[in-house]
Formats: structure tokens, C-alpha cells, sequence
């Protein structure tokens, strides 16, 4: 049985310190632990030994800038890793985002760090977790969000690692010139690390599994498909995601290129590295205001969909593929796999400005016919699973299972076809937070303090006064018994019972949780 949550006052105490606030009292020196680069030191707060702003690559700045990550040299010596490292360049983030989700760290250039809690040192040989944080591509990429706080996995026997990876151009800029995806590179670099040190912080690099929510779990889901990545994890879980939302190498290179122009520079990437970073940021803000009001198909392809300018690219390389088609063929086969995403997730995005409420059954019918469906049996089908619902209500619906859900299920599904594929498993996060009125719903990313038992961590605006705990023990023990032993508590996904977990405040085991969306979406998504 899992020992019981830690006290939130030494939570908040962290996050207080991180911020450069109070929190000295709880802490003490830790131990300093050897590394490949050189020593670090980090604080033993309440039995856990946190070490933040790791360095695993050199900063990508200077003649490293829009380059793939490099060794970073070693330092003389101990580096103390009490602080979080900068997030990586970027612009502000969406207003309506940025009131909800929190954030202790600014945007700098060596922004390649990672951060680590442990109660063992040494040869503990505890399973790890290695978190992959979300945000289009374009934000975020950081893990000093308080929502990640990683004492939660320590205090239940399980090493947590959060890390940081280029977003945006820095990231994912596809000129057709040889390099691709840097931000995957930097997480591959980042699980690399953990390989080679992680045993030094009381873990087990023979037992490291990836977990990530939303364009971190579509990060996952993409590694899973890439060769560079092998050997480096043996566990995934993706957290609203899968592996259909990337980039041809022809749209990216449009969008570079667009990029480019916007910058005033040449089209390549040493012009674009010279210029001032905030041209290039003011460039990125001026591209996705054009994709918002000329949304031309010809121009923006599969990201009018998707809305990642900067989603991962099939470059042929780094990524020789679509990851979906080389998942469905075996790619990541040996990988167990938790997969799931929630009932609500675009609720997120309508609710808190109103726009739910601006959406007319005219907009709702094209946004049918967009996705290639027939709008009549789809309103039919769709009244039918939500009686009483809105034009905006439906709209988050449909959207939320082209975007989020069905890719979830097809990644399952083609794992399950696949006789010698490793278990996969299926969950579904359906709590319905009391915010908004109650209309946020189990919206996007809700799901991610309940995991990290991080409840009370800055989740007011989210999740309200008192979300449920007992919820936050089941899916924290999920994920914890998924990380040692590839089995979360409930029976592997088949294509014969199709049983999934639902996550609320009773949770249960269904079967063919999205029947009849999957076979209403079949052969389009």
C-alpha cells in the first residue's frame, strides 16, 4: 500500500524556494552525486533529495543555436542544483492559458537542464519516471510547473525526472537542410542523460519509463517511431495524445520559409540563427495570427487541422516516417504502453473566453464536413451521446475525439492487432471539475495533478476548492504501479473486450468505452 500524500506545506515550501521565496527551513544539504559532467549538489527537503536545473546539454545558443543538442562540457567543481532551470525561448503565453496553468521559471537561452527527485542515492535500483511536459510545440517545455512536482513518485519508491526541450522554431524549424526535429533530439539527449547517470540518483536505467501529456505525449508517441530513440526507455505512457499529428517535410518547409520571410532574413538557417531571438519570436506570433485569419489549405495543410505549427516533421531521418504507420508496423513493438486521454479535453479551450457559447450550428456542420464526415448521422450519432447539448457543446465533442480521442484509441488498437507487441493498456480520465459552473468539464490536462498527487499545488483555478483525493491516490498508484511492473491495475487492451479504465470519482473498468465513436469515425480517423 502506498504510503499517504506528503504534507502540502512541504510542497509549498518547494515551490516557494524554486520561486526564490521561503521554504529554507524544511531544507537541508544533500549529498553531492557524481555525474558524467561533474558533481551536483541539490537539498533534502522532508526526506527528499530534489536536484533542479541539471544540465544535459550545452545551451543551444551562440554556434550551438538552431543546432542539434551538444555534449555539455564538464564543470570544475559541484554545481549546485538548487533552482530550475530557464524555460526554453519563447513568446507569452495565450491569455486564457496563462491565468490557468502555472509556472516558476522565465525563458533563457541554456534551457537544456532537468531536475530530479529521489528519496534513495546510490544503488537503490528504483524504477524511473521521465516526465515530458506539453504546449503546441510552441510553449512551455519546461518542468518547473508546480503541477510536476515530483516528491509525490520519490515518496512512493519511484525516481521522477522532469525535463526541458526546445519548442517552437528553436525546435522545430524544417528548412530541407539536413537537420529536423531538434527538440525530439533534445529529448533523446535528456533520456540519454538518464541512461548514463540515473543510477547515481537511486535508479534503475534499465527501468525508465516516458510519460508526457498532450504535445509531450505526442513527443512520446513519436519516439516510439524513431530508431535514435531505442533502448532508451522501456515503459511509455501518453497523456492525450498519439501518433497522427506531424508536419510532411513539404509543409514545414513552407512554414520555415514563411518564417523566414516574416523575419526579414534569408531562408536558411544560418540567417535565421543570426538574427535577434525576439525577431524570431515576433515572427512565430505573426505566423499564427495568419494561420487564425487566412487559414489557406494550400499553404497550411495537415497544421490547419492541428493548430502545431511546430508539430514534429517526417524529415526521413530523424523521423523516417509517420509515426502512426510505423507504430501500426511494429515500430516500439517491445514498449509497454499506458495510453488514454479525457472525456472533455477541448473544453479547456472554449470555456473559460465564452467561445463554446459563440458557436453556431452553421460552424458546427462545417466543422463536420471538414473532418470528412457526413453531417446528418454525425449530429444524429453525436445528440444521441450527449442529449441536450448545444452547437458549442457538440463542436468541443467532435473536436475533442478527432483530436485527442480517437488518435488514443487508434495508437491502442494498433498496438493490440499486433501479436509479439508488449501490453497496452487504456485508461479514460472522466472527473468533471466544478469550475466555470461546472462547464469545464474533464477538460485538457486536469489530469495531470491527479497523477502527480500534486493536488493543491496552484489547481484552484482548475479544479476548484476541494477536488477529490481518493482520486488522485488511485491514478497516482496507477502510474506508479505501471513504472514498476508494466501492469497499471486492470486488464490489457485486446481487440475482442477492448476494456479500459474510467478515472472518476468512482472509477471503473468499462468495455468499448468509444464504440460508438470508433466505428462512426472508421476510416477517417
Amino acid at each position: 500500500m502506498l504510503r499517504r500524500r506528503f504534507l502540502q506545506g512541504s510542497l509549498g515550501g518547494m515551490a516557494l524556494a524554486a520561486a526564490g521565496g521561503g521554504g529554507a527551513a524544511a531544507a537541508a544539504p544533500s549529498p553531492v552525486v557524481k555525474t558524467t559532467q561533474g558533481d551536483v549538489r541539490g537539498a533534502l527537503v522532508d526526506g527528499i533529495h530534489v536536484f533542479k536545473g541539471i544540465p544535459f546539454a550545452a545551451a543551444p545558443a551562440g554556434a550551438d543555436r538552431l543546432r542539434p543538442p551538444q555534449p555539455r562540457a564538464p564543470w570544475g567543481g559541484v554545481f549546485d542544483a538548487l533552482a530550475f532551470g530557464p524555460k526554453p525561448p519563447q513568446g507569452p503565453y495565450p491569455p486564457l492559458v496563462a491565468g490557468l496553468l502555472p509556472e516558476l521559471a522565465g525563458p533563457g537561452e541554456d534551457c537544456l537542464t532537468l531536475n530530479i527527485w529521489s528519496t534513495e542515492l546510490g544503488d537503490a535500483r528504483q524504477p524511473v519516471m521521465v516526465w515530458v511536459s506539453g504546449g503546441l510545440f510552441e510553449y512551455h517545455g519546461t518542468g518547473a510547473c508546480p503541477w510536476y512536482n515530483g516528491a509525490g513518485f520519490a515518496r512512493d519508491g519511484v525516481v521522477c525526472v522532469t525535463i526541458s526541450y526546445r519548442v517552437g522554431a528553436e525546435g522545430f524549424l524544417y528548412l530541407d537542410d539536413g537537420l529536423a526535429n531538434l527538440g525530439l533530439l533534445d529529448q533523446i539527449a535528456a533520456l540519454a542523460w538518464v541512461r548514463d547517470n540515473i543510477a547515481a540518483f537511486g535508479g534503475d536505467p534499465g527501468k525508465v519509463t516516458v510519460f508526457g501529456e498532450s504535445a509531450g505525449a505526442l513527443s512520446i508517441a513519436t519516439l516510439l517511431a524513431m530508431p535514435r530513440a531505442g533502448g532508451l526507455f522501456r515503459r511509455a505512457v501518453v497523456q492525450s495524445g498519439g501518433a497522427h499529428h506531424v508536419s510532411s517535410a513539404a509543409t514545414a518547409e513552407r512554414i520555415g520559409r514563411r518564417l523566414a520571410e516574416k523575419m526579414g532574413v534569408a531562408p536558411t538557417r544560418a540567417a535565421i540563427a543570426a538574427a535577434p531571438l525576439d525577431s524570431m519570436l515576433a515572427a512565430q506570433a505573426a505566423l499564427r495570427e495568419e494561420m487564425t485569419t487566412q487559414p489557406d489549405p494550400a499553404f497550411w495543410g495537415e497544421v490547419l487541422f492541428t493548430n502545431l505549427p511546430w508539430q514534429p516533421v517526417v524529415d526521413g531521418d530523424v523521423l523516417p516516417g509517420h509515426p502512426f504507420e510505423r507504430i501500426r508496423a511494429g515500430a516500439g513493438a517491445g514498449i509497454e504502453l499506458l495510453v488514454g486521454s479525457n472525456t472533455e479535453e477541448t473544453r479547456l479551450f472554449l470555456v473559460p473566453g465564452g467561445t463554446i457559447d459563440t458557436i453556431t450550428p452553421e460552424a458546427l456542420a462545417g466543422s463536420i464536413v471538414a473532418y470528412g464526415l457526413a453531417v446528418e448521422p454525425t449530429l444524429a450519432a453525436y445528440r444521441e451521446l450527449h442529449p441536450g447539448a448545444s452547437p458549442g457543446d457538440l463542436f468541443s465533442a467532435i473536436q475533442t475525439d478527432w483530436y485527442w480521442r480517437l488518435p488514443a484509441l487508434r495508437l491502442a488498437e494498433a498496438r493490440a492487432a499486433q501479436a509479439d507487441a508488449a501490453p497496452t493498456h487504456v485508461y479514460e480520465f472522466a472527473w468533471r471539475s466544478p469550475q466555470f459552473g461546472g462547464r469545464l468539464g474533464a477538460g485538457h490536462s486536469l489530469e495531470i495533478p491527479f497523477v502527480f498527487d500534486s493536488l493543491g499545488q496552484q489547481t484552484q483555478a482548475t479544479h476548484g476548492n476541494s477536488p477529490p483525493q481518493a482520486l488522485a491516490d488511485a491514478m497516482h498508484k496507477a502510474w506508479v504501479d505501471f513504472a514498476r511492473t508494466g501492469d497499471p491495475g486492470w486488464p490489457r487492451y485486446d481487440l475482442g473486450r477492448r476494456a479500459g479504465m474510467r478515472f472518476d470519482t468512482a472509477s471503473r473498468l468499462v468495455e468499448d468505452p468509444l464504440g460508438r465513436e470508433r466505428v462512426l469515425w472508421r476510416g477517417v480517423r
